[in-house]
C-alpha cells in the first residue's frame, strides 16, 4: 500500500519519483500521528517550493483518492504529511498475504546461485569464539537467501595450506611426539605452535626450517604431506563436534590445498596476459594505480599465498556453479586482502569480478583484549557453547522442572542465546565477549523470542479449534493494539529482503524482538479465549501467524524454537 500511495503521489507532485518518495516515507513515532508519514523538508530546494505547503498539497491529493488507495485520511502538520490507513483493508490483504506460499516472501533469487564462502576455520587451530562469528554470520545469510529463492552453495573454506604448517612441522618435531597429539589433540598442537611463535624471536632459523618444510609441502614430499594429512584429521574432528552443536553444515569442504594444484596455470595464465612482474624474486601483480600494495602471487622461493589460492578459488567456483554473486564472510581486517583478490580478478578481464562481495565483521575481543591463537588468549567455542546449553538447563530446572525433552530445549535455548546474541547487533561492530551479556535471559535476547513463540503455541493448544482465513471477521481486528501488531506481522517481507540486500543478518533479529514486543502488548491488552466467539477466532489466527513468522524468523538466524519453555 505504501507504494501504491508513492506511485499515486508522483504524479501528482512535480520533479519527484516514486522510488524518492518511498525512501523518505516513515513510520511515526506515535501511532496517533499516523501509520506512514511523508517529511517534505528535503522536497522543498527540488519542487523550489515551501515544504509546508508541499505537504498540504500531499495531504488534499491523497484525501481525494482515500478509498482507491486504501486510506482513511491524510493530515497537513506542518512540513509532514501524515497518513491513517483504511484499518479493515489493511488488515485483510496483510493477513491473505502472510495466509499464502512463503508468508509473503517474494523468491527473488529463483533460478540463480550464490556462492557463500564463511566459517572456513584454521587446521591444526582451535575453533574459538572469533571463528563463532564468521560461521554464525554466514550460516544466517545462507538461509536468508535460500528464503529468497537462491540456490545457495555453502563452501567451508578451511584454512589447511601455507607456511603455517610448515612452523606445526618443526614445533611438533621439536617439542612433541606422536603420542602426545594423539593422546591431547589439537590442545596439544595448539600449545606448540605457540611456543614456536615464542621462541622464534630469540630463534630467526625458525622461521626459515618452517618455510623449507612448507616448500617440501609443496612439492608433495610424502613426509611432510603425511603429518600435515594428520594434523587436518585432527582438526576436523573438533570442527564437526562445533558444526553438530550448532546445528549447520556445508556443501563442500574444500580448503586451500585443494587449489594447490591449480596455481601453476594461474600464474601462466597471469604470464600470458602481462600481468605478472617480479619483485624480490616474488612474482606480484601491480595494483599502484589502484592505490593499493601489489598482490602477491608467488614467493620468491616459488610457494603459492593466499592471494593466489583465492584468485584459483574464485575462478573454479565460477567455472563450476556459475554464480551470481559469491558471498565471503570474514573479519574487517581481511578487507584490503579482498579487495586486492577483486582487483585481479577485474582486471584479468573478468566483467563478473563486480559480483564478488566481501562481508566483514568486526572482532571479537575477551574484556577488551583481542583474541590471538599465537599468545593462547583464546576461548573455545566448544566450551562456550556447552556451558550456555548447561546454564539453561540450570534455568529450566528452576522455573519449570517438569518439562518434557529438558536436554534437548536446553540445547535450543543455550545455543540460541549465543547465536541471537552475536546477530542482534550489526555484523561490523566489535564484540566484547561477556558471559553476563551472552547468557542473559532478559531483554532482547534470543530466550526472550523463544519463550514469546512458545506462549504463542501454548494458547493454540489451549484453543483446540482451527480457524482458517475465510472464517476471519476482519472487523475484530482493527483496535489500535491488534492492529499495531498486524503492521509489525507486515514489516517481515521487508526485514528479509532488506537483510539480504545490506548482507546484515541483525536487521531480522531486531524484527524478531519489534514482533515479539509486539505480540506480548497484544497479549497483555487483548483477551483471546475468552473472548466473543468471532473475535476470539479472529485473534486466535493472528496468534497463529505470529507464531509462524516467529519461527521462521528464528529459523532465518540459524535458532530453533521449542513448542514449550
Amino acid at each position: 500500500m505504501k507504494t501504491k500511495i508513492c506511485q499515486y503521489l508522483s504524479e501528482v507532485l512535480s520533479n519527484v519519483s516514486a522510488a524518492e518518495l518511498e525512501k523518505l516515507m516513515e513510520i511515526p513515532p506515535e501511532e496517533k500521528l499516523g501509520d506512514y508519514s511523508l517529511p517534505c523538508f528535503a522536497l522543498g530546494n527540488k519542487m523550489n517550493k515551501n515544504p509546508a505547503m508541499i505537504s498540504q498539497d500531499a495531504a488534499k491529493a491523497l484525501d481525494s483518492k482515500k478509498d482507491t488507495l486504501g486510506i482513511d485520511k491524510a493530515e497537513n502538520v506542518g512540513a509532514y504529511c501524515n497518513i491513517f490507513l483504511n484499518r479493515l483493508m489493511y488488515t485483510s490483504r496483510c493477513v491473505q498475504s502472510l495466509t499464502g506460499e512463503n508468508l509473503g516472501i517474494p523468491p527473488i533469487g529463483m533460478g540463480k546461485t550464490v556462492c557463500m564462502d564463511y566459517s572456513s576455520p584454521n587446521i591444526a587451530k582451535n575453533f574459538h569464539v572469533g571463528c563463532l562469528r564468521t560461521t554464525i554470520i554466514g550460516n544466517s545469510l545462507y538461509k536468508i537467501h535460500d528464503k529468497l529463492g537462491y540456490k545457495v552453495v555453502r563452501i567451508n573454506h578451511l584454512g589447511d595450506w601455507g607456511t603455517q604448517f610448515g612452523k606445526l612441522i618443526v614445533a611438533y618435531k621439536l617439542w612433541s611426539s606422536k603420542e602426545e597429539i594423539e593422546e591431547k589433540g589439537i590442545e596439544e598442537l595448539l600449545r606448540i605452535y605457540v611456543k614456536f611463535n615464542n621462541e622464534k624471536e630469540h630463534n630467526p632459523q625458525l622461521i626459515e626450517e618452517a618455510r623449507n618444510w612448507f616448500v617440501k609441502m609443496e612439492r608433495d614430499d610424502a613426509e611432510a604431506l603425511e603429518i600435515w594429512e594428520w594434523f587436518k584429521k585432527i582438526s576436523m574432528a573438533e570442527f564437526e563436534r562445533v558444526y553438530d552443536l550448532l546445528n549447520m553444515s556445508f556443501d563442500f569442504y574444500l580448503g586451500e590445498s585443494f587449489y594447490r594444484d591449480q596455481i601453476p596455470a594461474l600464474v601462466q595464465d597471469l604470464e600470458d596476459r602481462h600481468l605478472l612482474t617480479e619483485s624480490q624474486g616474488a612474482k606480484v601483480i601491480d595494483l599502484t594505480e589502484y592505490n593499493m600494495p601489489p598482490c602477491l602471487i608467488t614467493k620468491s622461493n616459488g610457494s603459492s599465498i593466499y592471494h593466489s589460492r583465492d584468485i584459483a578459488a574464485v575462478l573454479y567456483r565460477k567455472k563450476t556453479y556459475d554464480f551470481e554473486k559469491c558471498l565471503y564472510v570474514t573479519g574487517l581486517e581481511q578487507t584490503l586482502h579482498f579487495k586486492q583478490v577483486f582487483k585481479a580478478i577485474e582486471i584479468m578481464g573478468y566483467d563478473w569480478a563486480e559480483n564478488l562481495v566481501h562481508i566483514p565483521y568486526g572482532l571479537v575481543s575477551l574484556a577488551g583484549a583481542k583474541l590471538s591463537t599465537r599468545r593462547g588468549n583464546i576461548i573455545y567455542a566448544e566450551d562456550i557453547l556447552k556451558e550456555a546449553v548447561e546454564r539453561a538447563n540450570i534455568a529450566i530446572q528452576e522455573k519449570n522442572p517438569g518439562l518434557k525433552d529438558k536436554e534437548n530445549i536446553a540445547k535450543m535455548v543455550g545455543v540460541g542465546a549465543i547465536i541471537f546474541h552475536d546477530l542482534f547487533n550489526q555484523r561490523i561492530k566489535n564484540v566484547d565477549f561477556s558471559w553476563k551479556d551472552v547468557l542473559s535471559f532478559e531483554g532482547a535476547t534470543g530466550p526472550y523470542a523463544q519463550y514469546t513463540y512458545a506462549r504463542a503455541k501454548s494458547i493454540l493448544r489451549k484453543a483446540e479449534i482451527n480457524v482458517t482465513e475465510d472464517k476471519i471477521d476482519y472487523n475484530t481486528l482493527t483496535d489500535d493494539r491488534t492492529f499495531a501488531l498486524i503492521k509489525t506481522l507486515d514489516r517481515y517481507k521487508a526485514a528479509v529482503l532488506s537483510a539480504a540486500e545490506k548482507y546484515e543478518p541483525s536487521v531480522v533479529a531486531r524484527y524478531i524482538i519489534s514482533l515479539a514486543a509486539a505480540f506480548n502488548k497484544f497479549y497483555q491488552e487483548c483477551p483471546i479465549l475468552h473472548a466473543p466467539e468471532e473475535t476470539k477466532q479472529a485473534r486466535l489466527y493472528i496468534v497463529n501467524l505470529v507464531q509462524l513468522v516467529l519461527k521462521d524468523a528464528c529459523g532465518l538466524l540459524g535458532i530453533e524454537c521449542p513448542e514449550e519453555m
